[in-house]
C-alpha cells in the first residue's frame, strides 16, 4: 500500500519506502552494476587459461547463458518478495533465517564492499592515466607493516579512491532520486563507450588479427596450465579451463541481482524487476560478447594473453589510435566505474537494512533517514568499504604490494557462486512448501531453465575446489565465521 504526496512521490506506508525506481531506472541498476572495469581486463587471464579464440568466446557464451538462466529464475522470486533485501529474503524465506544472514554477512563483509574497493581504487587507478600524481606508490602515509606479509599505507590513489566512496555514499544519503539520476546518466555514458569501442573493433579490424585468430579457431596454443600436468591442450583440460576461467567472466557480469535488495524502492516491483533482470542481463552479455569478438578482429591471441598489465581495451585503442588509446580507455573506464560504484553503493544497504529489520545487524541500520533511505545502511557500508582500500598485502621475494581487497573477492567468488545455486534452488523449495503464494512473474523455462544453471554452477564450482583451492576454500571460512556471529547478533537482539 502507498500513498501520494503533495510532491509526487509515491511513499510505501508499511516501509516508508519512496517507490522512485522505474523500469528504465532499474535497467540502469542492473547494466551499471554489471559493467565495471572487468570486460575490459578479464579477457586476457582467460585466453592465457583457454589458448584458443573460439572456445574464449564459447567461455563467455556460457556465462552469458548461466547469466541469464539465474536472472530468468531470480525474477520469479523477486515478484513473489518484492521487499528491500532480495536474497538475503529469499534464502531466509525458502530455507532458514541463519542462511539468509550468511548470505548478507558475507555480501557485507566482502562482496558488496570489497568490490566497491576495488572498482574505487580501479577508478583512481585509470584517472592516473591522465593525472600521474594520481598512484598506488605516491605514498601520504608509507606502508607500515603490520606482519611480514601485510601492511597498511595511503597513496593518492588510495585517497582518490576513498573520495570516490564518500562522494557517493553521500549522495545516495540525499535520497533515491539523486542515486538513480547518477545511476542513469553515467549508465548511458558507459553503454555508449563500450559500443564505440566495438563498432572501433568491428569497423577497423586487422587483417593479421583475423589470420591469427580465425584461421585455427579451436586450436589452443601459448596456454598458462592449470596444473604442472593439466591444460586445455587436452579434452578434459579443455573443459577445466572453461570452468576455472568462469571466475573472471562471471565475476564481470557479477552483481546482476543487486536491483533486487532495491525492490522496496520500485514501481510495480512484482512485474518491474523480473523485466530489469531479463532485460539489464540480456543487453550486458550481448555486449560482453560483441566486446570479445572486437578484441579478436584487432589483437592476435597472444596479444590479448600478454596485453600490458591485462588492459585488453587498452592495447585495443592503442592499435587502432596510437598515443591516444591509454588516455581513451582511461576516460571510458573512469565513466564505467564510477557508475559501477554508484550502483553498488545503492543497492547493498537494503541488504543491510532488512537484516537490521529481523535483529541481525546494528539497530540503527534498520531506521530509513528523512529522505527515505537508509542512511545508517550507507554509512556503515561506506565507512567499511573505504576502510578496505588501506590493507595491503606484501611479497616479501618481490617486495612488490597488493590489495586486500583483491585476495579477499578472489577467496569469495566460490562462496559466492554457491549462494546463487541456493537461491535457485529456493524457487523449487518454495513451488513445494507455498505452492499457493502469488507468482505474477513464474521463471521462464521452468525446471529446465534452473537445472541448466545449477548444473553448469556446480561444474564450476568443482573445477574451482579442486584446482584452484588456496582461493576457494578460505571463502568458506569466511562465511562460516558468520555462524558465531549470527547467533551472537540473534541472542543480543532478544535481551
Amino acid at each position: 500500500m502507498s500513498v501520494e504526496t503533495g510532491n509526487n512521490v509515491s511513499i510505501d506506508r508499511e516501509t516508508g519506502f519512496v517507490r522512485e525506481l522505474g523500469l528504465f531506472d532499474s535497467v540502469m541498476i542492473t547494466v551499471g552494476i554489471m559493467i565495471g572495469s572487468g570486460i575490459f581486463i578479464v579477457p586476457a587471464d582467460m585466453a592465457r587459461n583457454i589458448g584458443s579464440a573460439g572456445w574464449l568466446l564459447v567461455a563467455w557464451g556460457v556465462a552469458a547463458v548461466l547469466t541469464i538462466a539465474a536472472a530468468l529464475s531470480y525474477g520469479e522470486l523477486a515478484s513473489m518478495m518484492p521487499r528491500a533485501g532480495g536474497v538475503y529474503v529469499y534464502l531466509r524465506e525458502a530455507f532458514s533465517p541463519i542462511l539468509g544472514f550468511l548470505f548478507g554477512w558475507t555480501l557485507f563483509t566482502v562482496i558488496q564492499t570489497g568490490t566497491i574497493a576495488a572498482v574505487a581504487v580501479a577508478f583512481a587507478r585509470f584517472t592516473g592515466v591522465l593525472w600521474p600524481a594520481i598512484a598506488e606508490d605516491r605514498y601520504l602515509i608509507a606502508p607500515i607493516h603490520l606482519s611480514s606479509g601485510y601492511a597498511i599505507s595511503l597513496s593518492t590513489g588510495q585517497l582518490t579512491a576513498i573520495i570516490v566512496i564518500a562522494l557517493l555514499t553521500w549522495t545516495n544519503s540525499r535520497g533515491v532520486r539523486y542515486g538513480k539520476i547518477v545511476q542513469n546518466l553515467f549508465t548511458t555514458a558507459k553503454v555508449a563507450a563500450l559500443i564505440a569501442l566495438i563498432l572501433c573493433g568491428l569497423i577497423f579490424s586487422q587483417h593479421d588479427a583475423i589470420a591469427a585468430n580465425f584461421t585455427n579457431l579451436w586450436a589452443p596454443h601459448d596456454v598458462t596450465p592449470i596444473t604442472a600436468s593439466f591444460s586445455a591442450l587436452t579434452a578434459a583440460g579443455l573443459f577445466v579451463a572453461i570452468c576455472v576461467s568462469q571466475s573472471g567472466s562471471l565475476f564481470a557480469a557479477d552483481s546482476w541481482h543487486d536491483i533486487t535488495f532495491a525492490s522496496g524502492e520500485v514501481r510495480d516491483p512484482q512485474r518491474t524487476v523480473p523485466r530489469a533482470l531479463a532485460i539489464g542481463t540480456v543487453c550486458v552479455l550481448a555486449l560482453y560478447l560483441l566486446a570479445n569478438v572486437a578484441y579478436l578482429l584487432v589483437l592476435p591471441l597472444n596479444a590479448i594473453q600478454h596485453a600490458p598489465a591485462d588492459r585488453v581495451a587498452t592495447a585495443m585503442l592503442q592499435v587502432l589510435f596510437p598515443g591516444w588509446g591509454a588516455a581513451l580507455m582511461a576516460i571510458a573506464i573512469m565513466v564505467s566505474t564510477f557508475g559501477c560504484i554508484n550502483g553498488l553503493i545503492l543497492a547493498g544497504p537494503r541488504v543491510c537494512y532488512s537484516m537490521a529489520q529481523d535483529g541481525l545487524f546494528p539497530k540503527k541500520a534498520g531506521e530509513l533517514n528523512a529522505q527515505h533511505v537508509p542512511g545508517w545502511s550507507l554509512l556503515i557500508q561506506g565507512i567499511w568499504a573505504a576502510a578496505l582500500v588501506l590493507p595491503r598485502t606484501y611479497n616479501p621475494q618481490t617486495h612488490a604490494y597488493g590489495s586486500l581487497y583483491s585476495n579477499l573477492l578472489d577467496y569469495i567468488i566460490s562462496a559466492a557462486l554457491l549462494f546463487y545455486v541456493l537461491t535457485i534452488a529456493a524457487v523449487f523449495r518454495l513451488r513445494i512448501t507455498r505452492p499457493d503464494m502469488s507468482r505474477p512473474y513464474r521463471a521462464v523455462g521452468y525446471p529446465i531453465v534452473p537445472i541448466v544453471y545449477i548444473a553448469g554452477a556446480a561444474a564450476i564450482l568443482v573445477c574451482l575446489f579442486l584446482f584452484r583451492p588456496a582461493t576457494t576454500w578460505p571463502g568458506l571460512l569466511i562465511v562460516a565465521i558468520g555462524v558465531p556471529v549470527y547467533f551472537l547478533m540473534r541472542n543480543s537482539s532478544h535481551e
